[in-house]
């Protein structure tokens, strides 16, 4: 990622944080308060608030209200998952408990629950911060006080690039890796193709843009028209009407789920366009396309990296099943086909194995089980995609599939593409 574009993801971390640097400035680290009892050898002195032989207590930051809401109930799927961890016995014996904060998807309030998280709640990490603004919000303050902040529900490309943040790793493909995907394809099926392109205002929507029109240098593809939106825009109509006009064959829409509706909607409604409508994965849900209209949104191209709960190819799988059960136990109000929680799931299963994987139980050796996964499994995700990171990479996840919406749900074509192998790492 360029220099410029680093600058950008920072700025929201900058304006969000600095009345909260100021006012802690003299305070003791509360992180710290706890140093000393860890049990022995390597891991004495290191930090064990939030963890005891018995239990663990994670927080996660999601927009339970707010134009963001859509993606709240991620937070069913994660803690539907560690209940069912919990009634088979825990994580090495410990049981987890999951606090969960409501941000409204604004930044400011997202480094008040941090704070109280950390401060009141005396979490052992800060297990899922939702959104790149949230997140770029926060990191700061977690780094400063060490406290773990793993798996951060956004793709943005500074996550696993900043050495000043080692206690803030992503987890999804990062939003260059997916526009590589994106960029790939038109390339082999489309190298004349003209784009216009929806984008949402902030460094979620500009990372991801950014990545496509990089990865499109020197193809015979360009970018014909842009528009962007304010998350608190209440609708996209009018920038899906200017797109209309650029005349492209490609549409790009990189939104998140309440936009993306509204965007796939307006280009139902637009007859004499009938662009190829490539929607970035965050709003590939099939609880955003529904409200459309399957009927109005097949063939719509997106990628994923986690089996999808709807798609009957899974009916047998042995983790769909178990998630399936689950939610039906721990999460009843919870929609099993809904792809959001299936990520919750996924994303919890990660910080499972992560957890295990801990040399000493303390927030230091979360943060380097987090940075040392080789080869790690989970069962949701899809054949091929497995979890890898190392001490100059936070990316544990950039290996994507295609997939087509057909009749009422999505169907993967092509192969698996590891990023990393077809175009390089992604670098700050």
């Amino acid at each position: 990622m360029n220099r410029m574009r680093k600058k950008t993801v920072l700025r929201a971390a900058a304006a969000a944080t600095a009345a909260l640097l100021t006012a802690t400035a003299c305070a003791t680290q509360r992180g710290q308060e706890d140093k000393g009892t860890a049990a022995d050898g390597a891991c004495k002195g290191q930090q064990t608030t939030g963890i005891t032989d018995k239990t663990i207590k994670l927080g996660g930051i999601y927009p339970l209200s707010g134009p963001a809401s859509a993606y709240g109930t991620i937070s069913k799927g994660v803690a539907a998952y560690f209940k069912y961890v919990n009634d088979k016995g825990g994580i090495d014996g410990r049981t987890v408990e999951f606090v969960v904060r409501d941000d409204g998807y604004q930044p400011p309030k997202a480094v008040e629950e941090a704070r109280r998280l950390v401060e009141r709640e005396k979490v052992f990490a800060v297990f899922q911060t939702l959104g790149t603004p949230s997140t770029a919000a926060v990191w700061d303050y977690l780094n400063q006080q060490k406290v773990p902040q793993p798996f951060v529900a956004t793709g943005a490309s500074v996550w696993g690039t900043d050495e000043a943040h080692p206690w803030t790793t992503g987890w999804q493909p990062n939003y260059v890796a997916e526009a590589r995907i994106y960029a790939k394809y038109l390339k082999d099926t489309k190298p004349k193709a003209k784009v216009a392109v929806l984008y949402q205002n902030d460094d979620f929507g500009k990372d991801l843009l950014g990545g496509f029109q990089e990865a499109l240098a020197g193809s015979g593809i360009k970018v014909v028209a842009k528009e962007s939106y304010e998350v608190t825009d209440p609708s996209v109509s009018a920038q899906m009407a200017s797109l209309a006009r650029s005349k492209a064959d490609v549409l790009l829409n990189i939104t998140t789920p309440k936009f993306g509706s509204q965007a796939l909607a307006a280009d139902a409604k637009i007859t004499k366009w009938n662009p190829l409508h490539i929607v970035n994965s965050v709003s590939s849900s099939a609880a955003v396309l529904k409200p459309v209209g399957f009927k109005n949104v097949q063939g719509v191209v997106s990628a994923t990296y986690f089996k999808d709960p709807a798609d009957p190819q899974w009916a047998s799988d042995p983790e769909m099943k178990a998630y399936r059960q689950a939610l039906g136990k721990f999460a009843s109000d919870a929609d099993p086909a809904n792809q959001f929680n299936a990520y919750g799931w996924a994303v919890a299963s990660t910080m499972h194995q992560a957890l295990a994987a801990m040399k000493c139980p303390t927030r230091e050796g979360l943060r380097d089980a987090v940075r040392n996964l080789k080869d790690v499994k989970v069962g949701m995700l899809l054949p091929g995609v497995t979890l890898n990171t190392g001490p100059d990479d936070a990316f544990p996840i950039e290996t994507m599939q295609l997939m087509r919406f057909k009749g009422e749900r999505w169907s993967l074509f092509g192969e698996p593409v590891d990023t990393r192998k077809e175009f390089g790492p992604v670098t700050g």
